[in-house]
């Protein structure tokens, strides 16, 4: 007969978090209601895992399969789950069921969590309950986060210790919505896309550049390397190479000692008024208001 378990694995680590600890803890630190870790641990080989939770589960769930195989149910789907795979369930009213193969069982790293508005936090995220099992390469950096975490909660409950460990977790969960912005390439390939241009954005915030020139850089017609781009950031190539404009602008305007008209030369613009227009409709002032403000606020107060 197999004996299946929800816990108990030779060298397993495991922390539940007592409700009172936060409860406690809230009322001195309100960081602590935003999000945080409620069941965190590490299952190696883990033989006959099995949990059903009939009622679903009050916080997230995010399951990191480092090596084996395992499945997971919700609603009325099944999922499997291998090695470099990691499932991210919402809070959930669903039936839901999770165990390891019983061939290859998986060794994973886990973590629950929850916060104020988890509705609002899984819609902005698009965590979904059938999203499916996301590929992901090797993840050392969510690894290394996990043991912080972990080593945290360990010594105890102490504000700086949940602190700690909690704000960590937004970096942890980073890795895995924002990958590429984490891992490193495994064969030592050039950069994507996306990042490839940026640094070339960057590296000449004082050229003028259209979309047709960015597109030719990466041979790709303008229209897709558009659609990639939008896609990846949100806005479109032109409006994105402006922002990292603006922004150099906001540095220099730091140091009186560069003219307003000397600024917008450095960005590429060669009349200060239409650059002072741009600067107006992003950042809300002029440059010369922005300029006062920010000097404003560096002298020391008496």
């Amino acid at each position: 007969m197999v004996h299946q378990r929800k816990d108990g694995f030779e060298g397993q680590k495991l922390i539940s978090l007592p409700g009172s600890i936060y409860k406690n803890a809230r009322q001195t630190n309100p960081l602590l209601s935003q999000l945080f870790i409620t069941h965190i641990g590490y299952f190696p080989k883990a033989a006959y895992h099995y949990r059903e939770r009939k009622k679903g589960c009050d916080d997230n769930i995010l399951i990191y399969c480092l090596s084996g195989k395992g499945w997971y149910i919700i609603g009325n789907k099944k999922y499997t789950v291998g090695p470099n795979q990691f499932i991210h369930l919402p809070a959930t009213s669903e039936y839901m069921l999770y165990g390891a193969d019983e061939e290859d069982p998986w060794t994973i790293y886990w973590v629950h969590y929850s916060g104020k508005d988890m509705a609002t936090f899984n819609k902005s995220l698009s965590i979904k309950e059938k999203n499916g099992p996301v590929n992901i390469t090797f993840n050392e950096k969510a690894i290394g986060i996990w043991d912080n975490m972990y080593q945290s909660l360990e010594m105890g409950y102490s504000k700086d210790n949940l602190c700690n460990a909690n704000l960590c977790l937004y970096h942890f969960l980073a890795t895995f919505f924002y990958p590429e912005k984490h891992l490193k390439s495994a064969d030592g390939s050039q950069p994507d896309v996306i990042n490839s241009t940026i640094h070339y954005m960057r590296s000449n915030l004082q050229k003028r550049i259209n979309i047709d020139e960015f597109a030719a850089l990466n041979h790709l017609s303008a229209s897709y390397f558009s659609s990639l781009f939008r896609k990846a950031t949100g806005m479109p190539p032109g409006d994105y190479f402006i922002q990292l404009k603006m922004q150099k602008a906001c540095q220099m305007l730091y140091d009186p000692g560069f003219k307003i008209k000397e600024v917008a030369y450095s960005i590429g613009y060669d009349d200060p008024h239409y650059f002072s227009r741009i600067f107006k409709k992003l950042m809300g002032i002029s440059p010369e208001q922005y300029r006062y403000l920010r000097i404003k606020d560096s002298k020391p107060h008496s």
